[in-house]
């Protein structure tokens, strides 16, 4: 794939796809579920910052996407368990090597962040 433009429509496929598993909220996700099943509750507990609605539509674009699976077992309430499935889970060693790159890394990143803000009149995150 060209560095360029992604103008094919296989190449905005690919950036769709990307966009998906990259987003912060899928990341996480992704990253618990590695650690084997979890209950909706416990993924909400377990990512601060994430609301119901955001959570549900994370876990359904990424069901949707073959990467995690819903399992309603039958009980009274029902309960619903979320899991990889074996193509989500050829997910966890790049998702992995992308933590520990940040983690190697934040320092710089963090540093390099404050001297581009130093230069700027207005701050890159403030509204305009």
């Amino acid at each position: 794939m060209s560095p360029a433009k992604i103008h094919t429509v296989e190449e905005c496929k690919i950036r769709e796809i990307l966009d998906r598993v990259g987003d912060k909220w899928s990341m996480l996700v992704l990253n618990i579920l590695g650690g084997g099943p979890q209950r909706f509750s416990a993924l909400r507990r377990a990512i601060e910052g994430i609301s119901q609605r955001m959570l549900t539509r994370t876990l359904r674009l990424l069901e949707r996407d073959g990467l995690v699976q819903r399992t309603v077992h039958p009980t009274v309430p029902p309960q619903v368990e979320y899991a990889l499935t074996p193509l989500g889970h050829t997910l966890q060693e790049p998702v992995r090597a992308l933590a520990v790159w940040a983690g190697a890394h934040q320092a710089e990143i963090l540093a390099a962040r404050a001297r581009f803000d130093a230069r700027q009149e207005i701050p890159i995150d403030a509204e305009l």
